[in-house]
């Protein structure tokens, strides 16, 4: 029996599904920006003479674009939107989140521990998250005989296998790595992976077929692997992944990953001390240190250190 469960941190919500102790898949969330399940009243602020399509302002001042739009709105009218994916940031540039008009009542986003019908913890089980986070870190997934490295790019997310086994047996070996990686980074869009050239039709199709199975229950739909090893996958994309979020906004997600270290020490004492690469320090939003404060009955300082990598951060107590 697997069940999702739910960290609510400081500036980051986690989600992990577990079971017997093993991770099976990850989802993260960012509060703070529209999410898919929002629906409120937005000001349209542009909209091309005839178009179907425009731009709105949502209550918290972030654009999304908006379809469908009815033939009487006009530009500086307030209409009701429903957001049905999140803004996504790509290297160079930002894709608005998206909305459409709806009639229904206005009403937040679920919270990610009420989208997965998951419980809320104070804090996973030691070392759940760590590999989570690694992988979404580096891109980089070691298995048996090779490596997976991921990539986000504008067009897709890539990820190229390599090793050193025989091509047909490094395929077969990179399939079960496959399914974790996709499962725990939680992603989604269009997904390209570069399996070893497999000139054997039979070979071809056996990675085929394991990659199915290996895929069993996660919604997609996938290409027949090609003469030079590529094979695509299409998932349904509503926010952005793990992967995204570190790759493209590094100093947040170091800046998050910290606060979330610092939850983890016993509330009450004297100051604490946050240690971390200037960028990372920068990234720090005055009300998530407020309620870090409050959270752990501590004053916080902090220090930066250029020498330490952006994931090098660290907090420690000190005395009152």
């Amino acid at each position: 029996m697997a069940d999702w469960l739910v960290e609510e941190g400081v500036g980051e919500h986690r989600a992990l599904l577990v079971g017997q102790g093993t991770v099976l898949a990850a989802k993260v969330a960012w509060p703070g920006r529209a999410m898919p399940g929002l629906v409120c009243d937005a000001r349209l602020a542009h909209r091309a003479a005839g178009a179907v399509r425009g731009t709105v302002v949502l209550p918290h001042g972030e654009e999304a674009l908006v379809d469908h739009l009815p033939r009487e709105a006009s530009e500086g009218a307030t209409i009701r939107v429903a957001i049905t994916r999140a803004a996504i940031a790509e290297q160079g540039r930002l894709k608005r989140a998206q909305a459409r008009p709806t009639s229904e009542a206005c009403r937040p986003a679920p919270s990610l521990a009420d989208s997965l019908g998951a419980r809320v913890v104070r804090r996973f089980e030691s070392g759940l998250w760590d590999g989570v986070f690694d992988l979404a870190w580096t891109g980089l997934c070691p298995f048996a005989g090779g490596l997976l490295t991921i990539t986000p790019t504008p067009a897709m997310t890539l990820i190229d296998i390599d090793g050193n086994l025989a091509p047909a047996a490094l395929a077969m070996a990179a399939v079960p790595a496959l399914a974790t990686a996709l499962r725990w980074l939680d992603l989604g869009g269009a997904i390209g992976i570069d399996f070893p050239g497999l000139p054997d039709k039979a070979a071809r199709r056996a990675v085929d077929a394991a990659l199915d199975d290996a895929l069993a229950g996660w919604p997609h739909e996938s290409t027949a692997m090609n003469g030079f090893g590529f094979v695509q996958l299409v998932a349904r994309l509503s926010q952005p992944s793990l992967l995204h979020l570190c790759a493209l906004d590094r100093p947040g997600a170091a800046a998050r990953a910290l606060l979330r270290q610092v939850e983890g020490l016993e509330p009450g004492g004297g100051p604490l001390l946050l240690a971390a690469h200037p960028m990372v320090l920068g990234a720090l939003r005055g009300d998530w240190l407020e309620e870090l404060q409050r959270r752990t009955g501590r004053t916080v300082r902090q220090q930066a250190d250029p020498a330490l990598a952006l994931d090098g951060g660290f907090a420690q107590g000190l005395a009152a």
